[in-house]
């Protein structure tokens, strides 16, 4: 299976929903569809003391047999005829996911494993795999159908890159618009002219505006040039920028964010914009790394 969408299975809703999603991204854009089931730490189910075990001991394997027979169904159901792989892997659900993703057009996960809250905990190993992943991660959360357009937050570092190219090939892929959004916030560095201006010094909107125009146009240009039928919309915003994406995300099918923003070290770092929409927006979020 060349370069499959792999999503991980551990029989909570969350990750069902995943594995719908999963299916779906694979269908769009037309490759297959791997199912992995991370056998890690001794839980319950395994006996602690004694010889080493497998799968094959105490009930087990049908156990997970029987979560992985139910995440195939799922992704039947939501995709008929959707080329299916599935597979156990002894280890740590995050190192597990993170060493697929070596392999992966797209890995997706839920966000949150058992026993997590709904809504509030992001999981350790949605949290692990967006940090550490080598390829685009989606994150499924929110609404659990959502419609409306890919929801981007461009940022003016050129390592961003990675997450237009993405976020655009998403748009395509689901015939939906694209919203690239810039955020300027005010008393930052960008808010004045000069060294000298004191702490207080009334911003200028209109020039915090041109800005986010600015950085807009130079992140999209070439996209919008290889993609002419994405309907695009730049949206400049001045304001605080996890609460302007979190409140976006009500009416979009997807946020596209890069792993990191500016400062982040590659490949250790999940920025804290990231973090932030990972445990709060609203529809599904799909953390890109950035470039070099």
């Amino acid at each position: 299976m060349d370069q499959p969408v792999v999503v991980g299975v551990d029989g909570s809703p969350s990750s069902l929903a995943a594995v719908e999603a999963a299916a779906r991204e694979a269908a769009l854009r037309g490759t297959g569809l791997r199912l992995v089931h991370a056998f890690g730490r001794p839980s319950a189910h395994v006996p602690r003391p004694g010889p080493p075990w497998s799968p094959a001991e105490a009930g087990v394997r049908e156990l997970i047999d029987g979560t992985l027979a139910e995440a195939e169904r799922r992704a039947r159901d939501s995709v008929p005829g959707v080329e299916i792989d599935r597979d156990v892997v002894l280890g740590e659900p995050a190192t597990v996911l993170v060493i697929e993703s070596r392999t992966a057009a797209l890995a997706v996960v839920g966000s949150h494993g058992r026993g997590a809250v709904a809504g509030l905990l992001l999981g350790s190993t949605a949290g692990h795999l967006t940090a550490h992943g080598r390829c685009p991660v989606l994150v499924v959360r929110g609404r659990r159908s959502p419609g409306g357009p890919v929801l981007l937050a461009v940022d003016d570092a050129p390592s961003s890159a990675p997450a237009v190219r993405f976020a655009f090939t998403e748009a395509r892929l689901r015939g939906a618009g694209l919203t690239a959004v810039h955020v300027c916030r005010p008393g930052s560095a960008d808010a004045y002219d000069g060294p000298a201006d004191p702490p207080f010094v009334t911003y200028d909107r209109g020039h915090l505006r041109d800005h986010a125009e600015q950085v807009l146009g130079a992140a999209l240009a070439e996209d919008e040039r290889n993609h002419p039928d994405v309907e695009v919309r730049h949206r400049p915003v001045i304001g605080r920028v996890r609460h302007t994406l979190i409140g976006a995300s009500a009416d979009a099918g997807l946020l596209v964010v890069g792993a990191r923003g500016r400062g982040g070290v590659t490949g250790l770092l999940l920025g804290s914009v990231s973090q932030a929409v990972l445990r709060h927006a609203q529809c599904p979020v799909a953390v890109v790394q950035n470039g070099p």
